[in-house]
């Protein structure tokens, strides 16, 4: 790759255009997501996400406000305004040898925000429809916590006696 990385991570963000994640992204690339609980691992996942990055965030009023960028990796940092909610957050972009992205690391504030991207990020990953009378995806509590335990939990006893 020619072009840094960043240069081309500019220009789609700028054109709106997740299809050039495919040349961007290494094959064994990760992203790491403010409202996932563990890193997405490979290239089809990274760009997944990043695709719904792209649908989530990038409004008119998205911009870049600072940058710091060294040899193998750089830091951009965004607001963007969402449903009213003012959105400040952090790239944190590495790559390789070959101009390859092999990490890209979203970080975000306020919790607010957190929240509402955590929302849009299920309804975009899912395609639900939101529940009007909520604003937020079925099943789904506010902060985007769901009602039902994770299968790995298993059941939990009733204590008998308390010591």
């Amino acid at each position: 790759m020619t072009e840094h990385p960043i240069e081309v991570w500019h220009r789609l963000v700028q054109e709106r255009n997740p299809h050039g994640l495919d040349v961007l992204l290494d094959a064994d690339a990760v992203f790491v997501s403010p409202v996932m609980h563990t890193p997405q691992r490979g290239k089809k996942a990274a760009a997944m996400y990043l695709a719904t990055a792209f649908q989530v965030f990038f409004n008119p009023t998205f911009r870049y406000v600072r940058e710091i960028v060294g040899n193998t990796d750089a830091m951009l940092e965004f607001e963007t305004e969402i449903d009213g909610v003012l959105v400040n957050g952090v790239d944190i972009i590495k790559w390789n040898e070959a101009g390859r992205i092999v990490e890209f690391k979203v970080m975000l504030r306020p919790l607010k925000a957190i929240n509402l991207i955590h929302q849009r990020h299920d309804r975009h990953a899912s395609n639900q429809p939101v529940s009007a009378a909520k604003g937020r995806p079925p099943n789904r509590v506010a902060g985007g916590v769901s009602r039902r335990p994770p299968p790995q939990w298993g059941r939990v006893g009733v204590l008998d006696e308390v010591t």
